[in-house]
């Protein structure tokens, strides 16, 4: 297992799954206490370096229909998972950051941070579903400047004593929030979104950038811009880089997480692993840190196996 993981990190690139709860209905084996800790256990011991929960509190049965999925809540799924595991990094897939006052999400990742022993990754969007931020009281029109003031808030809270602020959607006085994240100066933040305004907010507040691979029909369901090529995703880099410089910081020291869509899906007979690899190889040529992997989630079982099989046929090729 050690030399798996060292051989991942000695390449570059790393590699990341989310629990694969990819359906409605989901694979009742999958949201167990012992469902969990296999997936993760597997994980860690096939040389992934991530794993992470979706987020969707208050789903519509419309979209649930419509090819969404179930979820678990993530910050108390993966601490569950941080129990189990002693390497694995905890990145959600990705938190919706408009729908929680940032003190309550500070507090939660500075526990996970704490408990976990410094292995937490903060991935947040904005937000799509117009009728789940209406279920959660939150408004949608304003889940931009929401989610830039919680960022602001987040960093804060994380780093210093007796916080004051006094902003559009938020105001403290006085707040003092321990215990504070092993991690310092605070757990990495990174920021989904295809858009020229993410990349803007991973210059400003963010250690990482989780585009997602988007046809023009699913970027538009998603509010986002389209990305469905790797010239595409160089220019998206390019741009990141443009706009790290122009804010004084190291235009290549920020992580990059996507997907890789060559040789298939881990988990089917038809999966290439030599395809797989020249895939991440382009990827992590045009920039790319964290390679998202989608294992089967139609049972543990399966889940477990192309865990394994993704492992010995890929990680440990690198």
């Amino acid at each position: 297992m050690v030399l798996r993981r060292l051989r991942s990190r000695e390449a570059g690139v790393r590699f990341a799954i989310t629990h694969p709860m990819h359906s409605h209905p989901y694979s009742p084996e999958l949201v167990t206490g012992s469902g969990i800790a296999t997936v993760a256990a597997a994980a860690e011991a096939a040389g992934f370096d991530g794993f992470g929960f979706t987020d969707h509190p208050a789903p519509t049965t419309r979209w649930l229909e419509a090819g969404g999925h179930d979820t678990l809540d993530p910050f108390v799924a993966m601490g569950f998972a941080a129990a189990h595991t002693a390497t694995l990094r905890l990145i959600p897939n990705i938190v919706v950051l408009p729908y929680r006052n940032p003190f309550v999400v500070a507090k939660a990742g500075a526990t996970l941070d704490l408990v976990s022993g410094g292995r937490f990754t903060l991935a947040v969007g904005v937000g799509y579903l117009k009728r789940e931020f209406a279920a959660l009281g939150v408004d949608f029109d304003e889940r931009a400047a929401l989610f830039e003031e919680s960022l602001d808030m987040i960093r804060r809270i994380w780093t210093r004593d007796d916080v004051s602020f006094e902003g559009r959607h938020f105001a403290a006085e006085g707040i003092t929030a321990h215990p504070r994240p092993v991690a310092a100066p605070h757990p990495p933040i990174w920021i989904g979104g295809n858009t020229s305004a993410a990349r803007a907010r991973v210059a400003a507040y963010g250690q990482g950038w989780c585009p997602f691979r988007a046809p023009a029909v699913l970027a538009k369901t998603a509010r986002t811009a389209a990305l469905d090529t790797v010239e595409r995703l160089i220019a998206g880099i390019g741009d990141l880089r443009r706009r790290l410089e122009d804010a004084g910081r190291d235009p290549f020291g920020v992580d990059v997480a996507f997907t890789n869509d060559a040789g298939g899906d881990p988990g089917d007979d038809a999966f290439d692993a030599d395809a797989f690899l020249a895939g991440a190889s382009e990827l992590e040529g045009a920039g790319v840190t964290w390679i998202q992997v989608t294992v089967p989630g139609d049972s543990l079982a399966h889940t477990v196996d192309a865990i394994e099989r993704f492992g010995a046929d890929v990680i440990s090729a690198r």
